[in-house]
């Protein structure tokens, strides 16, 4: 019996222990993971295993006390070369169970064959998105796309300042050296507070021998 999937989007992730299939999406690639089935040879082995090593254990003590009788360890018994044709006959019969189940997961698009998951199945046409796209998610889209569109013909038509623009610093009367924005000088200490012209009421940095706006001398 030779291993036919109902869809080549698949892993099979079965072990000696036991048998586990995931199946995916054609269009997404989600996929589902199948419930695991235990291999009944496994634990058939295991069992045996569990058995050799008390046997074993037994020979051993007797061997210690020269009372051997030639006990043979049956550890691996019958599972030599590979997995055993048990194992492939469980492994075909849970690959067919499992299938039937990832069905269950899945639709069928009649047009495209595509097997794919609900997030890309329309249940109104019955046919996958790529397909038949669903109308509500399509006008959304294209009106997500036009609203870009119209910012992106605002925003050439706005004007933006290309000027210079140029760097003012506050230069402190009595060292010289560029201070700091607060009321002294971070250098020396020095008060930056603005003069205020008596004349004309500008106000002008700390320092300064003349007003800016009326040329009035300043004290």
């Amino acid at each position: 019996m030779s291993l036919k999937p109902f869809t080549s989007n698949f892993d099979d992730e079965s072990t000696e222990a036991g048998f586990q299939f995931t199946f995916y999406c054609d269009i997404c690639r989600d996929g589902y993971k199948t419930e695991f089935i235990p291999s009944r040879s496994y634990r058939k082995q295991q069992a045996k295993d569990g058995v050799a090593n008390l046997v074993s254990a037994a020979a051993t003590f007797l061997r210690r006390h020269n009372v051997s009788h030639g006990v043979r360890r049956m550890s691996g018994y019958g599972r030599r070369g590979g997995m055993t044709p048990e194992w492939h006959k469980e492994h075909e019969e849970a690959f067919e169970l499992a299938q039937n189940e990832g069905k269950e997961h899945f639709y069928r698009c009649p047009r495209c064959n595509k097997w794919v998951c609900e997030t890309d199945w329309n249940e109104v046409e019955g046919l996958c998105v790529q397909d038949a796209p669903r109308e509500n998610v399509e006008v959304a889209s294209a009106r997500a796309a036009r609203r870009s569109q119209e910012i992106q013909e605002k925003a050439k038509k706005t004007e933006v300042f290309t000027g210079a623009i140029e760097g003012k610093q506050t230069i402190c009367p009595r060292c010289n050296k560029p201070a700091s924005e607060g009321k002294f000088c971070n250098n020396c200490g020095a008060d930056m507070s603005l003069m205020k012209c008596e004349q004309c009421g500008t106000e002008s940095p700390a320092g300064s021998r003349f007003c800016g706006e009326c040329g009035n001398r300043l004290e």
